[in-house]
C-alpha cells in the first residue's frame, strides 16, 4: 500500500492506491497454462492398454522412459511406433537414447497370455535388453485385483 510523503492532501503522485495491478498476474498464468498445455501430451503414451493392478510401491520414474507395449491383439509398438517382432531389437539398437544399460518399460494389456509375455522378454534377453520393468497400475494395498479378461480368437 502506498501513503502521501508530502504534508498537503492535495492530489499528487504519491497519493493513496487502493487498486490492485493484476496484469502481471494474469499474464505469468497465461504462461504456465500454455506450457502445461503443450507438455502434458508429451508425457503419456497414447496406446490403448488395459494394465493390470499392484499394490506396491510406486518407483521413480526416469526423465525419459522407453516403452515396450503389447498390445490385445499381440503386436508390439515402441513408445508409439509399431514394431514387428522380428525387428524388435534392431530397433531398439537404432534408437540413440537406448543403450543395453537402461531400462526398458515394458507394458502387457491384461489379456495378453503370460506365455506370450514371456516370450517377448526372451527376445529381449536374447537381444541383451536385460534390464526390464513391468508397468501396471496402482492399486489399493489389500484390495482384491480385478478379474482378467479371456483373450479373444
Amino acid at each position: 500500500m502506498a501513503v502521501s510523503i508530502s504534508e498537503n492532501d492535495g492530489d499528487d503522485d504519491f497519493a493513496e492506491s487502493h487498486e490492485i495491478n493484476v496484469t502481471p498476474f494474469i499474464d505469468v498464468m497465461l504462461v504456465l497454462l500454455i506450457i502445461f498445455m503443450v507438455a502434458a501430451p508429451l508425457s503419456t503414451v497414447d496406446l490403448p492398454i488395459d494394465l493390470p493392478t499392484s499394490s506396491s510401491t510406486p518407483q521413480k520414474k526416469p526423465d525419459k522412459p522407453t516403452y515396450l507395449s503389447i498390445k490385445p491383439d499381440l503386436t508390439l509398438a515402441i513408445g508409439e511406433n509399431a514394431v514387428k517382432r522380428t525387428d524388435l531389437i534392431n530397433s531398439l539398437d537404432a534408437m540413440p537414447d537406448m543403450g543395453r544399460d537402461k531400462y526398458l518399460f515394458l507394458r502387457a494389456d491384461r489379456v495378453v497370455p503370460y506365455g506370450e509375455l514371456m516370450g517377448v522378454m526372451e527376445l529381449l534377453r536374447a537381444g541383451g535388453y536385460t534390464k526390464v520393468k513391468l508397468v501396471t497400475l496402482e492399486g489399493v494395498p489389500g484390495a482384491p485385483a480385478a478379474p482378467a479378461q479371456p483373450a479373444k480368437p
